[in-house]
């Protein structure tokens, strides 16, 4: 009798394993893409920075741009 439990318990947990590791998995593929376009983001961030900072420097130096 006790291997049949052990067969029961192996039947119902074993495809919730498997879900659960392909739901890590896509999980971490996910924070990779995250990661990626947050980097991408703070590339932008600074550009824009300094484009605003040297346009502010343009202003008060007397350059008028547009």
């Amino acid at each position: 009798m006790n291997w049949a439990v052990a067969i029961v318990v192996a039947v119902i947990t074993g495809p919730i394993v498997v879900l659960l590791q392909m739901l890590r998995k896509e999980n971490t593929e996910q924070h990779s893409e995250s990661r990626e376009l947050l980097h991408h983001m703070v590339i932008k961030v600074d550009d824009i920075n300094e484009n605003l900072n040297n346009h502010i420097k343009e202003h008060n130096n007397g350059n008028q741009t547009k």
